[in-house]
């Protein structure tokens, strides 16, 4: 990912922040430029005629709302002014946000320590309750911005290993936090950003003994493993998988590769009466004696992703090492000896951050598992062509909107392989690009009798003089190869002859990842006088729906 310019708004010193964010070498790299500190209402009002790839913004409560002060040290205020003072606060931000890409907002952290009441501090005129009040605000009004993210402030305080603040560093130099607080920060800052832009990690691998499970089950059986029970150990590996476990509730997908006896492994995983994670929660697995670097890369192959977007993770340091030596694409975090420590190793892992949660992300594991059962009637059949109409595949397409949008903006941010032009947007940049003149955009949900695979493909096209360009012809990895990409292309070809077009286009742009879309587009198109990475398909011939595929509705043609 190339390098970021970041914009920071504070109404504390941040030099030290910015230098931490600056130094750290974890993608993506980023040269900060500051506002003064205290300013942070004329920064937001008046803001720079740069415009920066992302702004943070880090204020107190106590510069937000000087009655939150007075709260702090026990004079008379009104919850109603303070309340007032965040409306005012969250103004200025939703203006500061319509002349930027993006705004990370942390939320409200007192400067220093105050003498306030633990029995007191929840009541209704308590200090503690205020600021709680006071950052539910400061979420509720923001929820709106497509491109704000609240950030919880109090996730980087719980990282310091002592006090988060420091009163010298506050009275000398106005920097109120330590240094830890500033390294989690700049993790979390680090992590949302890869996620914005796409680069989260999509896929966890594991290894099974001591890993998912205390012992080696090919040696003492699985009724004697680690797992649950009356046992710290035990009751350590089992709340690991519960973090798994809900790490696959967001979208992302769990694998397993170890070196054991396949059925003696599986046994264990259906078997156990404490194993959280089961067979359904597994996209697929290589249990065998083989190279585990050689078993990742065949298993990522089988999921259709990149070694990119692998997160592996093994109890064994020679194993870690071999796959971070090999495959270096691959992230192979350090690994704590002792495994009440795991769960809070999967935590400190800032690399699974997406900014929506869709339906097909908490169904990923089972459209996966649902792919392995179309793979398995594919090697039955044989013929691709039988296996296609042995699906009775289903193709809805729909007008890019309303539901659907969040799933699109996704799919334009995670796609790599088929991809054209591998365009990134926030949800707002891409809802201004679709209002401009003469654009339209269709989203592809795939159906068979297997399932429904949800809102997998997506294609924009823009009307240029004498010609409709394709701006994005993107299709998720796992629904590739099943005429869905020929089916968009009729769309689009259908499109243009509608609106009296004779021309469509679409013009690849490649990465290191998008060559199966250019593959594609030269197997089933015609290149331009342009040069090879141009296609172009008139509309005086007619490309066809493909046989396999019903496709019951034709929006394209309803909306002209």
């Amino acid at each position: 990912m190339k390098g970021l310019a970041g914009f920071l708004i504070s109404s504390f010193n941040v030099g030290n922040f910015s230098r931490y964010l600056e130094s750290d070498e974890e993608s993506p790299r980023v040269a900060c430029t500051s506002a003064p500190f205290g300013q942070v209402m004329s920064a937001l009002l008046s803001p720079s005629e740069t415009r920066p790839d992302f702004a943070f913004v880090w204020t107190s409560p106590e510069h937000v709302s000087p009655e939150y002060a007075r709260c702090l040290e026990g004079l008379q205020f009104s919850a109603n002014v303070v309340r007032n003072d965040v409306d005012q606060f969250c103004a200025a931000v939703r203006s500061f946000s319509t002349t930027q890409t993006l705004v990370f907002v942390a939320t409200l952290c007192p400067i220093l320590d105050r003498a306030t009441s633990s029995l007191l501090g929840m009541r209704d005129a308590g200090a503690s309750r205020l600021l709680a009040d006071m950052n539910l605000r400061l979420v509720d009004n923001l929820r709106e911005c497509a491109n704000v993210y609240v950030l919880d402030a109090a996730r980087w305080m719980e990282r310091s290993a002592g006090s988060p603040r420091d009163p010298k560093l506050w009275y000398l130099a106005k920097v109120p936090f330590t240094n830890d607080v500033f390294v989690a920060t700049v993790r979390d800052i680090k992590g949302c950003l890869r996620g914005i832009k796409g680069a989260a990690r999509k896929l966890v691998i594991l290894d099974l003994d001591d890993t998912l499970w205390g012992g080696i089950v090919g040696d003492i059986g699985w009724e004697k493993l680690r797992l649950g029970g009356h046992d710290p150990a035990g009751e350590a590996f089992v709340d690991f998988q519960r973090s798994l476990k809900a790490l696959s509730r967001r979208g992302v997908i769990l694998g397993v590769v170890s070196k054991n006896e396949a059925n003696v492994a599986l046994e264990a995983i259906d078997r156990h009466p404490e194993m959280v994670l089961r067979r359904s929660d597994l996209a697929g697995w290589r249990i065998n004696r083989e190279d585990k670097a050689r078993n990742i890369v065949d298993l990522v192959h089988e999921l259709n992703l990149g070694l990119d977007s692998v997160v592996f993770i093994d109890d064994s340091p020679v194993e870690r090492a071999r796959v971070r030596e090999s495959l270096p694409e691959v992230l192979v975090p350090e690994w704590p000896a002792d495994s009440m420590l795991y769960s809070r190793a999967l935590a400190d892992l800032r690399c699974f951050e997406w900014p929506a949660l869709t339906a097909e992300d908490a169904a990923r594991t089972q459209l996966y598992n649902s792919e392995r059962s179309r793979s398995e009637l594919l090697e039955r059949i044989g013929s691709v062509d039988e296996w296609l109409k042995s699906l009775h595949l289903r193709v809805e397409v729909e007008d890019v909107g309303g539901a659907n949008f969040e799933r699109v903006v996704q799919l334009l941010n995670k796609t790599n392989q088929m991809n054209l032009a591998t365009r990134r947007f926030s949800d707002g940049e891409f809802r201004t690009w679709l209002a401009g003149e003469g654009r339209r955009s269709w989203c592809f949900r795939v159906i068979d009798r297997l399932g429904d695979s949800g809102i997998t493909g997506l294609l924009s096209v823009e009307h240029v003089r004498d010609a409709v360009i394709i701006r994005d012809f993107v299709l998720s990895c796992r629904v590739m190869g099943r005429k869905v990409e020929e089916t968009m292309l009729h769309v689009a070809v259908d499109y243009a002859r509608s609106v009296g077009i004779g021309e469509v286009r679409a013009e690849h742009t490649r990465t290191t990842r998008n060559q199966p879309c250019f593959e594609f587009l030269k197997s089933v198109g015609f290149p331009g006088r342009e040069g090879e990475n141009v296609f172009i398909w008139y509309t005086n011939q007619d490309y066809p729906l493909p046989e396999a595929i019903s496709c019951p509705t034709e929006p394209w043609r309803a909306a002209v």
